[in-house]
């Protein structure tokens, strides 16, 4: 609790100069203040909570558990041989470069507004660090242990399960904790550009009626819940991770 009582006191002054400045400048439209929205909130939490949310945590979830197994399987077979590393290591890096704004009203095409042209977003934005980060956690084992291991008769198989995934572990739950808000990002990026539900598609609403308050309610609950459920994870990677703590 001590550790996060310096990230409150700065969340709170942020607030009150955010306040401050919206007051100042008395064009909701433009900058609501942080009360104006937690209002909107409030006056529109049916909607938000029992619709659009939903919608997008529908999306949310499944693109984030399509790219986990994507990003595993890419992450484990580049481990286990070069060739492959080699041939798709910089697909992967490429896949990056393509801008989501200009890919995403493809999809919509190619896929309608039905959900997936909304995960395939959200799955081309969040494979990529899964797949890089637990890949570096496969390459963090030492090689003196490899080999150690080897002496002592032990597969490659063994070596993969004993060493390389216990290493990986830790880089894993990074991965997934920086997939978390990117999806939630991918999900409401694609909202907004086509869709017929979701908090990206009511914040793009509430925006043609110059709403200003509107436009941010959606945000804030979806980085409240980016928040939530980053947090959930780092509570599940503290009780599984048990030994990085004696070290």
């Amino acid at each position: 609790m001590k550790k996060s009582i310096p990230s409150i006191i700065l969340t709170v002054i942020l607030f009150a100069i955010w306040q401050v400045i919206a007051m100042r400048m008395n064009a909701s439209y433009i900058l609501p203040s942080p009360i104006e929205i937690v209002k909107k909130i409030w006056e529109l939490r049916d909607v938000l909570f029992t619709v659009h949310l939903p919608a997008t945590m529908g999306v949310t979830s499944l693109g984030l558990v399509i790219s986990i197994v994507l990003g595993l399987f890419l992450a484990i077979i580049m481990d286990l041989n070069e060739k492959i590393e080699s041939a798709l290591y910089p697909v992967i890096i490429a896949s990056q470069t393509i801008p989501t704004t200009a890919i995403a009203p493809l999809f919509v095409l190619w896929f309608g507004y039905g959900i997936w042209s909304k995960v395939l977003v959200t799955i081309l934005i969040t494979f990529f660090p899964i797949t890089i980060t637990v890949y570096d956690g496969f390459k963090s084992t030492k090689r003196e242990m490899e080999e150690l291991l080897t002496t002592y008769g032990a597969t490659k198989k063994d070596i993969f399960i004993k060493l390389k995934l216990p290493s990986a572990l830790p880089y894993f739950f990074s991965a997934i904790k920086m997939a978390v808000p990117l999806s939630i990002i991918g999900a409401a990026i694609a909202e907004w550009l086509g869709a017929q539900s979701g908090l990206g598609y009511f914040s793009k609403r509430m925006m043609t009626q110059l709403d200003g308050a509107g436009v941010f309610a959606p945000v804030v609950v979806l980085s409240v819940v980016a928040m939530v459920l980053v947090g959930i994870i780092g509570i599940i990677e503290n009780a599984l991770i048990k030994w990085r703590k004696e070290i």
